[in-house]
């Protein structure tokens, strides 16, 4: 498994503001890739706010396995007020499921403050979570037009944006965040593999071979499907995904150059819709 760490000098900088603007939020929307659930958590998160209401978002849940989802909502839904998973980019009611679910969060709250009289303002959430994962898109849609920048790679989103995303909630976008060191090696490789981290500092072809070790194991038979290869080890994939793409140097298969063909097909749900984590099952059950 590889060993990554990242932790750049913007995200202590981000996560010391997100600290001070805590204050001032009523509310948390955390967002986690739907594929890797556990893996895109950020302890941080909880540990700076652990007494504020939560919304944990799956985003890109049109590319994990939809009976992953279910499960993991069930098991998250017990450490937080609300789990939702959403399709950021196909769901033209998104925004407004949305801003629902965090006024209904509230609600007990602001009827509190209607019984004391109190017109209760519109609620203040911050939206965190690791890079890559989705914050700006979703003010994106929860605003009803492009008001933020949002790309398919970390490290877009570098200061701390108020934004008036519907009559009933402003919400404040973050950098992406990671943590100063990742609990296992299997954590840093997981979020490499989907791009929550900058591919100039890790080893493609590294993570490359422990995502297909990871598939291979979780979903038999569909990568020697899509890439049309017998059953072979994760470097005998890569020699495959060189054959089917043509990738050559010197007249031999270019694996590391097929790592990085295999982690944009990943990448952009080519291969199918995988969930490269699993709840554990005595948790679900209780």
């Amino acid at each position: 498994m590889a060993v990554i760490q990242w932790y750049p000098g913007h995200m202590e900088k981000a996560r010391r503001e997100m600290n001070e603007k805590l204050k001032a939020v009523d509310l948390i929307i955390e967002l986690r890739d739907a594929r890797i659930p556990s893996a895109s958590r950020n302890p941080l998160i909880q540990e700076m706010a652990p007494d504020k209401p939560r919304i944990i978002i799956l985003s890109k849940c049109d590319e994990a396995d939809p009976a992953e989802t279910k499960n993991w909502i069930r098991f998250l839904n017990t450490e937080c007020r609300l789990c939702m998973a959403v399709d950021l980019m196909n769901d033209p009611k998104i925004g407004k499921k949305i801003a629902a679910a965090a006024v209904s969060v509230m609600k007990p709250e602001r009827e509190r403050m209607e019984k004391k009289g109190i017109h209760p303002r519109a609620v203040r959430a911050m939206a965190a979570g690791i890079p890559n994962v989705g914050k700006s898109t979703m003010i994106n849609r929860l605003k009803g037009k492009n008001t933020l920048r949002a790309e398919d790679h970390p490290g877009v989103t570098r200061s701390l944006t108020w934004v008036h995303a519907d009559p009933q909630l402003d919400i404040l976008d973050t950098p992406g965040v990671l943590w100063p060191k990742f609990e296992d090696d299997r954590t840093g490789s997981l979020l490499a593999a989907m791009g929550s981290i900058n591919d100039e500092i890790i080893d493609k072809k590294m993570i490359a071979m422990d995502t297909i070790h990871i598939i291979q194991d979780l979903y038999p038979g569909i990568l020697e499907s899509f890439y049309e290869s017998g059953t072979v080890n994760p470097n005998g994939m890569l020699k495959a995904i060189a054959a089917k793409y043509h990738i050559l140097k010197q007249g031999e298969p270019d694996t590391k150059q097929a790592a990085s063909s295999f982690l944009n097909d990943l990448r952009k749900g080519r291969i199918g819709r995988f969930t490269l984590e699993r709840t554990n099952e005595e948790n679900l059950s209780e």
